[in-house]
């Protein structure tokens, strides 16, 4: 009975621990605040790899894929695929200032995509798939130049930066089966082949660095 009763109580501290460094990791979130947030759309690419890695970053509400820079209204995927529409495959993002900064979203943007190559990404090929920021305002426009410029002189990539910076003037969702798609079909062949190694390498630099929210 005795040890019945050491059994019992040692589970229970167990427990109890457990729960405590559960509450400990959920308290570390940071907290965002509504009336705070901002908003930056941007296309580097294919847009579910951008978006699945935008969406792990702490101070990030929310990463949706969508179309910038056309010409057209409610453009499907269909149409922004054969280059005739005008517009970008772009991720807009809402993000809280005070968590992540502008200028950090530009680091993770840079990191993601080969800002030299014009009008594609490694075999996506199109104006579509173009390295483009759109900016809101001139004080907005004025960062932009700036983290190009920064990210240019780092040598993280070797040729000279074509990254368009274009006004903002609409932003079109993508479809609801291109939001989060990757988590839904990480074994798809482009996505385990291209999308997975790029998302892995970025969890590993970032992780690093401590800016993305707990699993």
């Amino acid at each position: 009975m005795k040890k019945f009763f050491l059994l019992l109580i040692s589970f229970f501290l167990i427990s109890c621990n457990g729960q405590e460094r559960k509450a400990v990791k959920q308290n570390n979130q940071p907290k965002m605040e509504k009336n705070n947030l901002e908003q930056i759309t941007f296309g580097g690419g294919c847009f579910w790899c951008v978006e699945s890695c935008f969406n792990m970053l702490k101070g990030v509400e929310s990463a949706v894929s969508g179309y910038s820079g056309g010409h057209k209204n409610y453009p499907t995927y269909e149409e922004v695929c054969t280059g005739e529409t005008g517009h970008a495959e772009v991720v807009q993002i809402t993000y809280d200032p005070k968590i992540i900064s502008y200028e950090q979203l530009m680091d993770v943007f840079f990191f993601l995509h080969d800002p030299t190559q014009l009008n594609r990404q490694g075999n996506d090929i199109g104006t579509q798939y173009r390295s483009v920021i759109y900016y809101k305002d001139d004080a907005e426009k004025a960062k932009a130049e700036e983290a190009i410029k920064v990210s240019q002189e780092s040598g993280r990539w070797t040729g000279t930066y074509v990254t368009e910076l274009t006004k903002f003037d609409k932003f079109w969702p993508a479809e609801q089966y291109h939001q989060g798609y990757y988590n839904e079909n990480p074994t798809q062949p482009y996505c385990s082949a291209v999308v997975g190694p790029k998302i892995q390498k970025f969890k590993k630099h970032f992780g690093e660095l401590g800016m993305l929210n707990e699993e």
